[in-house]
């Protein structure tokens, strides 16, 4: 009945379902939606550039590239520092403090500012190389400008429309993968791939300006120092467990590119990047279940909150655990189909190692969102300060040693042990069962239904065809089995 009734109105109005807000189950399609299609088209993209970097420039000059931008990236949380999460929960609870917003839009100037000086202070300790530096400032300011468009797409979160977020994003990635083709085959540098991604960013910026002005207020700057001072005093806790997940997310790159492992900074960020991509759905619940997990902590019910975090717990583990095996499983097809395994060869084991770590995160991430939403921002910083160290040292002991697979076991060690305190920590200060009994049959049709896929992919037939048709079948294999899971469930309760 629900099915068909939101088929129907997709059909009937399309407008209204996708552009407006009508109730709590079409939003959060509608939201879906959108977002969906614009992580899909812009990661799409942005992996289709990517892998042409990769081949076009070889592995050492991919791996200079890849080593600059992970070290800007550290400095990412600087220009943010938690305000745009933050603006988005506090407009989500209430419309009247949309008045504030314009304070943030001066007070995130102000922090993208800093951050462009540190990256090019900074720049000059952590290589003695000219081009990387360079390259390393050009990538500095897309960061920077990516970050802040950030503060944009909060405000839209907030009031649940993700559509016109959406279309930014598609924008910034076309415009970068242009301008990145163009370059890869008119002056193939990783100076000039800089300036397309710059460039790319400055492009989204100026059409979120325009569309800003058009759709919500007209621009202006407010300095109103009193709402800096109570933004900055709820987003440091965040900020600061921000820039430890940043730290453990980017400081194995760097710390090879210090060591002088280039060509193994290459390698290792081939297989990120399509682990990075095998993430896209988990950034898609996070940005779809935050403002309606907020909405619900502020005006409904413990009950009714528990049963949408229901959901989401669900959502995250029925995607996490066949990415894991499926990955797994195909990886040494997957390398080969999109670098060439001959290049691209020590890769593959890197890329079975840490999709381990996408699926941790498909469940420590909503753990993290649920004690943002509990104002227990503190609890994160501690945690992603414990994950840091953590990080840090092993890879201060692993990299050495092992190179970029001791980099990923790194990560998976620091990912279990966030999963578990941030289990802890929802378990203690959210009333929110973190995993309730109601969820565990469809724990269980997960396992089997992933049991199931890893039998098919395995047979010669499946495995050695064409990796997206493994992937397809591979994916068919396991809805139907989850379907028929259910199928079973329901029969034996008699329902």
């Amino acid at each position: 009945m629900k099915v068909s009734f939101y088929i129907k109105n997709i059909v009937l109005h399309p407008r209204s379902f996708f552009l407006e807000n009508i109730g709590v189950r079409q939003t959060i399609l509608k939201n879906t939606f959108w977002l969906s299609f614009s992580e899909l088209v812009s990661r799409a993209l942005k992996l289709v550039l990517i892998i042409f970097i990769a081949r076009i420039l070889g592995a050492t000059e991919y791996g200079k590239f890849t080593f600059a931008l992970a070290f800007v990236s550290l400095f990412a949380v600087i220009s943010d520092f938690g305000i745009s999460s933050i603006t988005t929960r506090e407009l989500a609870k209430d419309r009247e403090k949309e008045k504030e917003y314009f304070s943030l839009l001066s007070l995130k100037i102000f922090l993208s500012l800093i951050t462009l000086f540190l990256i090019f202070l900074l720049s000059f300790f952590i290589t003695s190389s000219r081009q990387i530096q360079q390259v390393i400032w050009i990538l500095g300011a897309y960061i920077v400008i990516s970050v802040f468009c950030n503060i944009w797409y909060a405000f839209f979160r907030a009031r649940q429309q993700m559509e016109y977020e959406a279309w930014g994003k598609i924008l910034q990635a076309i415009a970068v993968t242009l301008g990145g083709m163009a370059v890869l085959f008119l002056i193939p540098s990783i100076k000039a791939i800089s300036f397309a991604y710059a460039g790319g960013a400055v492009v989204a910026l100026m059409f979120i300006l325009v569309f800003f002005r058009l759709k919500a207020y007209p621009l202006k700057l407010g300095f109103n120092t009193n709402i800096w001072k109570r933004y900055l005093s709820l987003s440091w806790p965040l900020a600061l467990g921000a820039l430890f997940v940043t730290l453990y997310n980017n400081i194995d790159s760097t710390m090879m590119g210090y060591f002088g492992q280039i060509a193994q900074t290459g390698w290792y960020n081939a297989a990120y990047k399509i682990v990075a991509a095998s993430l896209i759905p988990l950034g898609l619940l996070n940005q779809v279940f935050y403002p309606v997990l907020s909405n619900y902590f502020a005006n409904h019910s413990k009950a009714d909150l528990q049963k949408v975090w229901n959901r989401y717990i669900k959502s995250s583990f029925f995607l996490a655990v066949p990415i894991v095996v499926g990955g797994a499983v195909l990886a040494p097809r997957i390398i080969d189909f999109i670098y060439s395994k001959a290049a691209y060869g020590p890769s593959v084991l890197a890329f079975q190692l840490l999709i381990i770590m996408a699926g941790l995160l498909y469940l420590s991430s909503p753990l993290s969102q649920i004690l943002v939403i509990f104002n227990q921002q503190s609890k994160t910083f501690w945690i992603s300060l414990t994950g840091a160290v953590v990080n840090v040292i092993l890879n201060f002991i692993l990299i050495p040693k092992y190179s970029l697979y001791g980099a990923a076991i790194t990560t998976i060690v620091t990912c279990v042990i966030i999963l578990v305190m941030f289990f802890l920590a929802a378990k203690k200060f959210t009333f929110v069962n973190p995993f309730p009994e109601s969820v565990f049959p469809n724990f269980i049709g997960v396992l089997l239904s992933s049991i199931v896929m890893y039998s098919v992919l395995v047979f010669p037939f499946v495995i050695h065809r064409n990796v997206l048709i493994s992937i397809a079948i591979g994916a068919i294999v396991y809805f139907a089995a989850y379907f028929l899971y259910w199928e079973f469930i329901r029969l034996f309760r008699g329902k």
